[in-house]
């Protein structure tokens, strides 16, 4: 088959891309190189299976004849990390609704699948756990910006169906929970590579808040199978939690993270009003349930949190400029 992967310079589009050149599809990665990194790819360039496309998922012509040229559309270009997020709020609200836009009318024209990558965030501060799919969902006012990032992915969302339910496009929208894994990158806000960056450099281990919010980390191979199964079964119109449901505090993160490195990092605190503007609020647990995933496809995401925190150490250490 042959695939277009927006985003696919990126952490999660890079692992996926490569999956699919493994066994024999080929893949046409567009990305602007915001956030994604070429070189993340470079090494998939001389199998003859992948091409790069340098432009942004806005520019209509170019996804336009993107997608003709495939089979099926995986987007998951889109404004990455909270940081970037309360930094650059219309930047990212104009990526995710906008870019996604763009993606859906090229496919709808062309007739082709496409699966639309949402967030965990969506689930915004409902305390209903574990998180799913059909359930209530609760976000804060509009004043902050923090909320701004699930709110224009959760009108990609309604876009994704609204396009199924009108237009006949076979859409899956996919939530990833906590994607992490080598080549993921610190520099966005995201915990576990920065844990992981700062105890392999014997940095203070950064904590925001008190430690005790909680996350589930899910590895980005269990995640790209979890992708590839949905594409096989083809569940359009449905939307799908993909996550790992271990728990785990940051604080206990952060401890754990410095015992499997043999760090002498030290864990030091710094309040919300320190690592962000005024205002800021956080999620104190965040799990999904995955029965829907397991009911449709027959998979869960398994691998365990000491084996990703293992993995990730081994790859920085390896290649000590690279990105996480």
């Amino acid at each position: 088959m042959r695939f277009l992967i927006t985003g696919g310079a990126g952490f999660i589009g890079s692992h996926l891309a490569e999956r699919l050149v493994q066994r024999d599809d080929h893949v046409t990665v567009l990305d602007d190189l915001s956030t994604g990194c070429l070189q993340n790819i470079e090494h998939l360039k001389s199998t003859g299976l992948l091409d790069f496309h340098l432009g942004k998922i806005q520019d209509r012509q170019t996804v336009q004849e993107l997608v003709d040229r495939a089979d099926f559309v995986l987007h998951l270009a889109a404004a990455l990390g909270v940081k970037l997020i309360l930094e650059k709020p219309v930047e990212s609200m104009e990526t995710n609704v906008s870019g996604t836009q763009t993606v859906l009318e090229a496919a709808a024209r062309s007739r082709k699948p496409i699966l639309i990558a949402s967030t965990s965030e969506v689930y915004g501060k409902s305390n209903r756990l574990p998180f799913c799919e059909d359930e209530d969902i609760v976000l804060g006012p509009t004043c902050k910006s923090r909320w701004s990032y699930a709110a224009s992915k959760l009108l990609d969302e309604f876009l994704a169906l609204s396009y199924w339910e009108e237009k006949h496009l076979p859409a899956i929208v996919v939530r990833f929970f906590n994607t992490v894994g080598p080549r993921q990158n610190s520099r966005y806000g995201m915990v576990l590579p920065t844990f992981v960056r700062q105890a392999v450099e014997d940095a203070p281990l950064t904590i925001h808040g008190d430690g005790r919010q909680s996350r589930c980390f899910c590895d980005v191979r269990d995640t790209v199978e979890a992708v590839l199964r949905l594409i096989d079964a083809q569940p359009f119109g449905e939307v799908i939690n993909i996550g790992s449901t271990q728990e785990i505090s940051i604080e206990d993160l952060a401890l754990l993270v410095r015992r499997l490195t043999g760090s002498r990092s030290k864990i030091l605190y710094t309040p919300y009003s320190q690592a962000y503007k005024p205002g800021y609020e956080d999620m104190r647990r965040r799990v999904p349930s995955v029965l829907k995933l397991h009911r449709l496809t027959g998979f869960r995401p398994q691998i365990t949190l000491p084996e990703i925190i293992d993995r990730t150490a081994a790859h920085l250490r390896a290649t000590p400029e690279a990105v996480v």
